[in-house]
């Protein structure tokens, strides 16, 4: 069984739209290999997917490399991955199967208290991110994962999105007029989007035009 690194929080029709995206997704990585599996989602809102059959190591390995994968006990050094859950002064928790507090001064995202750094870097709560686990010190932020959002502040600009599926995100810019704004919609995880912006769009203004459309968490990224 594998454990998907990506959350489902969401409820009502909004969750069967969200676990019929995933088992889209699900199928179109492992859906020619030869096995057979079963998607489900566990009390703390992660999914699982069991698999069997002659490709299942395949098949999980696949999964593993596009959804990062919670695991059931953490060792000291590991790389990991966990969603946001809160952030206050002294730092933010991940939910990593296990609550994981990553204390402000290990984030290594430049000056700022969290909540300033979640800002700048467009933080949406229950995105993923990858930590580096320390079993009797404090945990840290990967460094791929600083690497990956201080590119974020170099690029053209993002809008970032909780709370929907990237179909759903990709829709509603279409309709709001935003088709030409935007390059492509990047999934961070099944319900977390970045909306990468053309060169001409100003994001902060992208959100304004489309925050109505989408009952969300909207953070924006400003080069």
């Amino acid at each position: 069984m594998v454990v998907l690194a990506t959350k489902l929080y969401v409820e009502g029709d909004a969750r069967e739209r969200a676990l019929d995206s995933l088992r889209s997704l699900v199928d179109n990585e492992i859906g020619e290999l030869a096995v057979e599996y079963e998607l489900g989602v566990r009390h703390d809102d992660f999914p699982s997917v069991t698999i069997e059959g002659e490709d299942a190591p395949v098949a999980r390995n696949v999964l593993r490399e596009e959804f990062g994968e919670i695991v059931p006990d953490l060792e000291d050094g590991d790389t990991a991955i966990g969603t946001l859950e809160s952030w206050d002064d002294e730092g933010v928790v991940l939910d990593a199967g296990e609550e994981v507090r990553i204390p402000a001064d290990e984030l290594g995202l430049g000056p700022g208290d969290p909540t300033q750094l979640r800002e700048r870097y467009g933080l949406v709560q229950h995105m993923p991110l990858q930590f580096v686990y320390a079993e009797d010190g404090p945990s840290r932020l990967a460094d791929e994962e600083r690497d990956r959002l201080y590119e974020w502040t170099r690029g053209e600009g993002r809008l970032n999105v909780n709370s929907a599926t990237r179909a759903e995100v990709r829709a509603t810019l279409n309709r709001a007029g935003h088709a030409q704004d935007y390059v492509t919609v990047e999934r961070l995880g099944l319900l977390e989007q970045s909306v990468i912006c053309t060169e001409d769009t100003d994001p902060p203004g992208l959100l304004a035009s489309v925050g109505e459309y989408l009952p969300a968490e909207l953070r924006c990224v400003v080069p």
